[in-house]
């Protein structure tokens, strides 16, 4: 058994209970091949709750500083999140995003899920922000179809992103299928990118209800 089915199979069971869970959409993620989850990004549990709900394999981008803990507690977080399919990158500096947009083809490579925030960090207030085209990069590289999701919830269930999660109801919602293949070889064209980009957070915003905020998340953080 690998560890993401124990992990799984000892940690689903507590999790429905705790957060009863909705799962809307699941069949639209294709049962093989690669494909890049989308959605958005309320608290830090989001990365533990959506891809235990998931029939496959989710990856995703998580700091370096998860994995690098020492004692048997640095060990024990790095086992649980690698686990879960956290793939630990140096985000930090100007080579961070590079090292992310990398990583993320080479699982889409490989014919596995990966999955994606493209707001690029958390929702500072639950709003829905603006996308980076990353996102887009990614899937018209690799040609991956992109499945849009929505968490909802999870900021009652982690409010601050901080503390234990207290009980409350989430649901995981996933719209249909996008693909991009008409623009193919356009990847590095920055009006296709950004088209692409805000047809994706489209979907997000209408799976998740989120007001929308045409301005970057960091931004916002910053200014605040």
């Amino acid at each position: 058994m690998s560890r993401f089915a124990f992990l799984k199979a000892v940690l689903g069971p507590i999790m429905r209970l705790m957060f009863r869970p909705r799962v809307e959409g699941a069949e639209h993620i294709p049962g093989d091949g690669p494909v890049i989850l989308a959605g958005n990004h309320l608290t830090f549990i989001d990365s533990m709750i959506m891809p235990l709900f998931c029939d496959r394999q989710v990856f995703f981008i998580g700091k370096d500083e998860y994995v690098t803990g020492k004692g048997l507690k640095g060990r024990l977080m790095a086992w649980f999140f690698t686990g879960c399919g956290m793939i630990p990158v140096d985000r930090d500096g100007g080579r961070g995003g590079v090292a992310a947009l990398m990583t993320g083809r080479r699982v889409l490579e490989e014919g596995k899920v990966f999955s994606i925030y493209p707001e690029g960090t958390r929702s500072p207030d639950g709003r829905l922000y603006r996308g980076r085209t990353g996102i887009a990069r990614l899937a018209l590289m690799t040609g991956a179809p992109v499945v849009p999701f929505a968490i909802i919830g999870t900021d009652k269930v982690q409010p601050g992103g901080a503390g234990f999660p207290r009980p409350a109801r989430v649901t995981v919602r996933f719209g249909e299928a996008m693909e991009f293949s008409r623009y193919e070889g356009m990847d590095r064209d920055r009006y296709v990118l950004r088209a692409v980009t805000d047809s994706v957070m489209a979907e997000v915003m209408r799976l998740s209800g989120q007001e929308y905020v045409d301005m970057y998340a960091t931004k916002a953080k910053e200014a605040a």
